[in-house]
């Protein structure tokens, strides 16, 4: 969940703006509570079920959907802080063969989708795939029984996989911490006797926990929404349940009050992420700020520490990619076929609406609040920002509900009117699924927004009241040109996010996009025919992430 800044005014408003409405206020105020509403309805279906069967998804389903999502939740959060924290750790203090390399090829997994690297490296690990394959071939085993091999659809290489797919969330915010950090420091603790480890673990650990404690909480709420790779290695967890519920058991009720109890977990995590920071102050003196200086490290060791950062490069992009392009390269058949560019023009003019749609939103309500400093809408900013923390799934059943009584009241009144039944017009539709993603990742427009809004002196949007310019002039002529980086950075993510997100397109969209067609094609086994639409979505995404690491470049 991203959090907002203290706001400021913009200008010195009336101090009548502060508690009245008016036209600003309210715009802002029906953006929040458009944000608010699929959480809002996801409650109400919980607490006011038709049917409920809470008491038994308690007595049978439940606890096995709670103790997978908690074991996935742990395991991937800790190997992923694991990785990605010493990754960033070596990366920042040392100099070893391919590091260049490396500092920006860690970043790559986050192009690819947990469910599509899911799809690859189960093919290529199970008993008809290549690796099994080539191993009976080698020493001629013939029956499974000749060898002993790993469960591949398990929770523990599902951990595995998540885990080289999200680790980058770890990596890149404790390398921002670390590169910040003071060189005198780690000085100070290598003159006092500690070695690299010591050091590692008395400074530079401690140093980093907030960000290691935001990266990690950030994988498991990303492991708690992840419903396709689920799926696919068979473990079935609380996300799994709500489609198992909604979609099989027709239980609107009980799907929501699975979605309740997602949230639930999701507000633990935030709340535990706030106090595992809570106590947790350093300042530096501008005379200490320098960056900690590199050492080399030469043989044996340069080795090891280049073969640790190049692993979860291979595990979370490189198998994956090769697995895809195996299937997918060389089968003009696969490219030609027109459905694959129908979806990939649909994602992307979907996606491009829904990340336009979302910045603007956010410039909205971030501007409102700041000109007028209204106290309700002030309060209502940092709610709207749930959205990202909750899963795609939770999201999904919070807007199919309504949209399907709005739809059913539409279709009335028009059969009513003109005798002609239209059926449904929202559901499925265009729209849904980009009100959906505007809501799944509002809190990133909100965020880097009022971030770049920070940075702007009040004064001057008190010079521009003070020179008769209205509050949409002030926005247009002086603060646009000023934030437009921040909401192209934004943007620019929506965009990759929406390109990828799952859940909340199989629940709410009737046509094929890129995502939906990996994942249908693969749920059949099919992996040669999800590849193309696997292999467009990770172009995609590895442009957004190319800008992440040329701007973050050291």
């Amino acid at each position: 969940m991203v959090e907002t800044s203290d706001i400021a005014p913009v200008t010195s408003a009336p101090r009548r703006r502060r508690y009245g409405l008016d036209g600003w206020t309210l715009l802002g105020l029906c953006i929040a509570l458009l944000v608010i509403l699929p959480v809002a309805t996801v409650f109400w279906l919980a607490f006011f079920p038709r049917e409920n069967i809470w008491p038994h998804l308690l007595a049978t389903t439940l606890p096995r959907y709670m103790t997978n999502s908690v074991i996935m939740m742990a395991g991937v959060g800790l190997l992923a802080g694991v990785v990605g924290t010493l990754s960033a750790w070596l990366i920042v203090m040392y100099r070893f063969p391919g590091r260049n390399v490396l500092q920006w090829g860690l970043l790559l997994p986050l192009s690819i989708p947990a469910y599509i690297a899911a799809f690859a490296v189960v093919d290529f690990l199970e008993y008809a795939g290549p690796l099994q394959t080539g191993l009976r071939a080698l020493f001629g085993w013939v029956t499974p029984r000749d060898y002993m091999f790993p469960e591949i659809r398990s929770r523990g290489i599902a951990i595995i996989v998540l885990a080289g797919a999200l680790y980058p969330y770890v990596y890149f915010l404790t390398r921002s911490v670390f590169r910040t950090q003071s060189g005198a420091a780690i000085e100070v603790s290598r003159a006092l006797g500690c070695g690299p480890v010591a050091s590692f673990l008395r400074v530079g650990l401690p140093l980093a926990r907030p960000a290691i404690a935001a990266g990690v909480a950030i994988v498991m709420m990303e492991t708690l929404n992840e419903f396709g790779a689920m799926e696919f290695f068979a473990v079935q967890t609380l996300t799994t349940g709500i489609f198992t519920v909604w979609l099989e058991a027709s239980n609107a009720g009980g799907a929501a009050q699975l979605a309740c109890v997602i949230l639930v977990f999701v507000t633990v995590l935030v709340l535990l992420e706030k106090l595992s920071r809570r106590r947790i102050k350093f300042h530096e003196t501008a005379r200490n700020m320098r960056p900690p200086e590199r050492q080399h490290l030469r043989g044996t060791k340069g080795i090891v520490a280049s073969l640790f950062c190049t692993l979860p490069v291979l595990v979370g992009f490189v198998l994956p990619i090769a697995i895809l392009a195996d299937h997918a390269l060389g089968r003009a058949k696969l490219w030609s076929d027109p459905f694959l560019w129908q979806a990939t023009l649909r994602t992307v003019l979907i996606a491009g609406g829904a990340a336009a749609i979302t910045v603007v939103a956010g410039v909205l309500l971030v501007f409102s609040v700041r000109l007028f400093r209204h106290n309700g809408l002030s309060r209502i900013l940092p709610v709207t920002t749930i959205g990202y923390a909750a899963p795609g799934a939770v999201l999904g059943l919070g807007f199919l509900i309504p949209l399907s009584m709005l739809d059913h009241r539409v279709a009335d009144g028009i059969q009513w009117l003109t005798g002609f039944d239209p059926g449904l017009l929202l559901v499925g539709s265009v729209g849904a699924i980009m009100l959906a993603y505007c809501v799944r990742f509002f809190a990133i427009a909100v965020g880097t927004v009022d971030a770049a809004f920070t940075k702007i002196s009040p004064s001057l949007g008190m010079a521009s009241r003070s020179l008769g310019q209205s509050p949409r002039q002030t926005l247009i002529r002086l603060y646009a040109p000023m934030i437009k980086g921040a909401v192209a950075t934004a943007a620019l993510l929506i965009f990759v996010d929406s390109v990828k997100e799952l859940p909340a397109t199989l629940l709410l969209y009737s046509k094929t996009t890129l995502a939906t067609s990996a994942y249908q094609h693969a749920s059949l086994e099919d992996i040669e025919g999800a590849a193309p639409a696997a292999l467009v979505i990770v172009l995609i995404s590895l442009i957004a992430v190319a800008i992440v690491s040329l701007t973050n470049r050291d």
